[in-house]
């Protein structure tokens, strides 16, 4: 991606910000990801193999994640794994999309929409 203004890539998918959330607690393989978003959402959001690696692809092209060189000890883990990690341009995604949803939440707590309860 050439425009590394990071608003011009919002609204995030779903899936594309829960992996920036789970990523930004440091590298992950994909099966750690899918774990780490069902712990971040109590369950809420599960995500697929076809969803996650599918995410996964785009936002490497799209200079969002990267995949790591960094690799654990080989007898602990299997090297078949591929291990992503925020880029600076993702970081900077992810705080712009978590603003822009925080302003959102600003907006319905002024229409007391909160209140409202469901």
């Amino acid at each position: 991606m050439t425009d590394k203004n990071p608003f011009t890539r919002l609204p995030l998918k779903r899936a594309e910000f829960h992996i920036l959330l789970a990523l930004a607690g440091g590298e992950q393989h994909g099966y750690s990801i899918m774990q780490e978003v069902d712990a971040l959402t109590d369950g809420a959001v599960q995500l697929g193999p076809g969803t996650l690696y599918t995410s996964i692809k785009r936002m490497v092209s799209d200079g969002l994640i990267e995949e790591s060189d960094n690799r654990p000890d080989p007898a602990l883990d299997d090297q078949r794994r591929r291990y992503y990690r925020l880029t600076d341009f993702g970081l900077r995604v992810a705080a712009a999309e978590s603003q822009r949803l925080a302003n959102l939440v600003d907006v319905a707590r002024a229409r007391r929409l909160l209140e409202q309860g469901v």
